[in-house]
């Protein structure tokens, strides 16, 4: 039987914050691909909670376990470019509900019509992790709630601080 080629994919996300919905679709599509890239959006426009240094830190103390996951930055870049450079076949997506694959769609039919070698993969989240959302979690961290079920442990800390000092 022939050696496999090396599979390549892209996890994209802002990540502000990152939430135990994200870690278990990064951790199961790692299981799926040699090399999974967690891509952190920059957008210009949004004002995030954590900067793109703290965003890093927490990613890599959430996925430091994963040997074959490496943390990239996209910024003035489209996904499809940076897909390319990277040797990326793939994509990976999380879908919590209908909703994400109504806007998800069109985004991957653009990223096929600008690298015809992406390939865009939805990974259902796991029934406890489906409601949870970077929104969710800061509307409940703004008001003192309780994050355990939503976030890693390492965040619990960094996410009170943000809002005691607002």
């Amino acid at each position: 039987m022939a050696d496999r080629q090396e599979t390549v994919a892209l996890f994209a996300g802002s990540f502000d914050p990152i939430t135990l919905g994200h870690v278990d679709l990064i951790e199961r599509a790692s299981r799926l691909f040699n090399r999974l890239y967690v891509v952190v959006g920059v957008n210009a426009l949004k004002q995030p909670l954590f900067s793109l240094e703290e965003r890093l830190g927490h990613l890599q103390a959430c996925l430091g376990h994963l040997p074959n996951v490496s943390i990239q930055v996209l910024e003035g870049q489209l996904m499809a470019d940076l897909a390319k450079e990277l040797g990326a076949t793939c994509l990976v997506r999380g879908l919590r509900h209908s909703g994400d694959y109504v806007y998800e769609l069109p985004i991957a039919q653009a990223n096929r019509g600008l690298n015809p070698d992406l390939e865009t993969i939805f990974l259902q989240a796991q029934p406890a992790y489906q409601h949870i959302s970077s929104s969710l979690v800061k509307e409940i961290a703004s008001y003192g709630g309780d994050l355990t079920s939503l976030v890693p442990a390492n965040l619990l800390g960094p996410l009170q601080s943000k809002y005691q000092s607002k």
